[in-house]
């Protein structure tokens, strides 16, 4: 059986776990948090979540354990077969992760966790996520799911993305990131409410406290 290593707070956990959920296979859950240690090091390289566990040994990286998933596995299919189309889909995660994701990241520290971040960062973030929503904007269908017609992998990283760089931008910018875009503002909603999202987001809101209180006892 497969094993997913992670914990339920990390959002690229989330995406693994909803692409398996979605696909009906079955998988063990391993409490798992990122660190350096020789254990953590052990099963992740750079001792990050999440790692999926296989016959053969560990897979690392969302974007590796994703498409390894869909290689691989049974269910519904989350890439479509045609090259250029698939490309497009893996062309929107890397988009969404690389210009939404990372700069959002940058700014988690004070947006949910009571921290400060030089003012200059904040600039720098604010304003590659606008020029981040602008590509989406472009690249982006929405006809009705990210990359047309069927759910995939952008719509995986859209949802887990999307989620907490919209916290961001309201908190720290006050910016409704989503304003010019409402078919991806429905989009974003109506994944949301999926019955295996909102079983995935119980499990988070679930694992929140615990996780809250163990980056409070590393302050």
């Amino acid at each position: 059986m497969l094993k997913l290593y992670g914990f339920s707070v990390s959002n690229y956990y989330n995406m693994v776990k909803l692409a398996l959920l979605e696909k009906g296979l079955p998988f063990e859950e391993v409490p798992f948090f990122a660190g350096q240690t020789a254990e953590a090091l052990a099963v992740s390289p750079r001792g990050k979540v999440p790692v999926l566990g296989v016959e053969q040994g560990f897979i690392n990286e969302t974007s590796v354990i994703l498409e390894y998933i869909e290689q691989t596995q049974q269910g519904p299919a989350l890439l479509p077969a045609e090259p250029f189309q698939r490309a497009q889909v893996l062309a929107l995660c890397r988009e969404i992760e690389l210009y939404i994701e990372l700069p959002a990241r940058a700014c988690f520290a004070e947006a949910f966790f009571g921290m400060t971040v030089p003012e200059a960062i904040k600039e720098k973030s604010r304003a590659e996520l606008l020029l981040g929503i602008g590509s989406l904007g472009r690249h982006g269908k929405f006809a009705p799911y990210v990359a047309g017609d069927s759910f995939t992998l952008a719509d995986l990283y859209f949802m887990y993305s999307l989620n907490l760089a919209l916290g961001v931008g309201e908190k720290l910018f006050g910016l409704d990131l989503l304003a010019e875009l409402p078919k991806a503002q429905a989009l974003l909603g109506r994944l949301n409410d999926m019955p295996n999202a909102r079983k995935v987001e119980a499990d988070r809101l679930a694992a929140m406290p615990g996780f809250m209180a163990m980056i409070a006892a590393r302050k």
